[in-house]
């Protein structure tokens, strides 16, 4: 009893401010305060930033009434129904799947894009950069062009779980972005398997396997019909369109359990990151580090942007950002890299929701933009461009 009560007197300490930073264990508690306190800020910005969004779109939603639809759903007996009744299938129905698909592929994209850094050593790896978003929306559109010719009606079938479809379609449209993928990232680690590859070579490789990809989209496109056209034309833009409660309940397994693996990974990460000598000498199996983490990785991000289409520059962005605030500490980077993540597609999805209502902008045209002067703002930076 007195240890319970002495850790919670001790982290009630550490949230407050009530440490001595002039001893080296104060030093520790009160970096380890600002690593925990972003965190949480982070994660009430992503909560905030929710219940603003599934209120907003072509037609506004009091926040009044918002609050209404979830809490009359989880105490109808407390807590009267919203004002309009529409309102609840406007949110449960429309908008919090979507939501919920921005969340899962914000943090997916956080994630992998610090897991892919940690593993390769390289600050401008992404899975945009290393040409993963382009090779599972190339799998993706390989998928909507072959799938009906290759595999039938089987593509049409959906499976119901109560209220909810899956459709087969979906599956198999994950699977065709995964198996493109995991291709780009042999490709890269097969040009960059010598020890004295440099950085640069690396995004180069990356720029090289999009081109490929992206001849390989376009000739998806010049044979597809006008139906199959535009629904390659909105991948490539990047859009949360299709997010469905069958989407989702796909994805979330996915994505937990791939966080957690990787999340485990976070240890021999902090060893990679003073070198592969090092690490090693410390019991790490550093080959089969990144092989597992890449592999998982792609995979979640792979699954995700199998919905999304391209969404560029989140994995390399967020990561920086949080690094630079709270440090290399992968235990606390890579949660805080999926909220900075989620954060981001939140609020550029909503902005592309509300620009030019009642219609909406694909995400990726304003990512494209932000992640663009963020890379540029990488390049001129002495700091980050010394690591290049």
């Amino acid at each position: 009893m007195n240890h319970d009560g002495n850790n919670k007197i001790k982290l009630r300490d550490l949230i407050q401010n009530k440490i001595d930073e002039d001893t080296f264990e104060g030093k520790y508690n009160a970096s380890l305060r600002k690593k925990v306190l972003f965190i949480l800020s982070l994660a009430a910005v992503s909560v905030i930033i929710f219940f603003v969004a599934v209120g907003l779109g072509a037609v506004d939603i009091p926040l009044v009434d918002t609050l209404k639809v979830f809490g009359n759903a989880l105490f109808p007996n407390l807590v009267g129904e919203p004002s309009k009744s529409y309102y609840s299938e406007f949110i449960f129905q429309g908008r919090m799947p979507r939501m919920l698909l921005v969340a899962l592929t914000g943090f997916t994209l956080g994630v992998a894009g610090m897991i892919m850094q940690g593993l390769l050593r390289n600050p401008l790896v992404s899975p945009f950069t290393l040409g993963v978003s382009t090779a599972a929306s190339f799998g993706a559109a390989l998928a909507i062009v072959l799938g009906t010719p290759v595999f039938g009606n089987i593509m049409n079938q959906v499976v119901r779980i109560g209220s909810v479809r899956f459709e087969i379609s979906d599956v198999i449209t994950i699977l065709f972005a995964f198996i493109f993928a995991m291709l780009s990232v042999i490709i890269i680690l097969v040009l960059t398997r010598d020890k004295n590859t440099s950085r640069s070579t690396v995004i180069l490789s990356g720029v090289v396997i999009s081109y490929l990809f992206q001849a390989g989209i376009m000739a998806a496109k010049y044979f597809s019909e006008d139906s199959q056209l535009r629904e390659i034309t909105l991948w490539i833009m990047g859009s949360m369109a299709k997010a469905t409660w069958g989407s989702i309940l796909l994805l979330l397994p996915i994505v937990v359990v791939c966080s957690i693996y990787l999340f485990k990974l976070s240890t021999d990460l902090n060893a990679l990151s003073a070198g592969d000598d090092v690490a090693t000498s410390l019991g790490v199996d550093v080959p089969s580090l990144r092989r597992r983490g890449i592999i998982v990785s792609t995979f979640m991000t792979a699954a995700c942007l199998s919905f999304t289409g391209v969404i560029g520059f989140i994995g390399l962005m967020a990561p920086h950002i949080c690094r630079m605030i709270i440090g290399n500490d992968s235990r606390y980077l890579m949660p805080a890299a999926g909220l900075m993540g989620v954060v981001i597609l939140s609020i550029s999805d909503l902005f592309c929701r509300m620009i030019i209502r009642p219609t909406e902008l694909p995400v990726g045209i304003v990512l494209y933009v932000i992640g663009g002067v963020f890379f540029i703002w990488m390049i001129s930076n002495k700091k980050w461009s010394q690591r290049i």
